[in-house]
């Protein structure tokens, strides 16, 4: 009867260890996937150091005579 028991208890004990490796694993994959999408988004900010702002321009200020009530 013991030997059945240890059986058992080995077996959950098999297969909770593959759950922990398994749900590690995911994490493990989410967390390098989490900083590739960082790096992109950094690179994207960078693109735009070259803008010069809000300017009025003719286009701008035709706009906003238009809209005057």
């Amino acid at each position: 009867m013991s030997q059945h028991k240890s059986e058992a208890t080995d077996s959950q004990r098999r297969q909770f260890l593959k759950t922990v490796g398994v749900a590690g694993g995911a994490i493990a994959a989410a967390a390098v996937t989490g900083e590739a999408v960082a790096e992109v988004a950094e690179e994207t900010s960078t693109e735009k150091k070259g803008s010069q702002g809000y300017r009025k321009t003719d286009h701008v200020r035709a706009y906003y005579d238009s809209a005057r009530i």
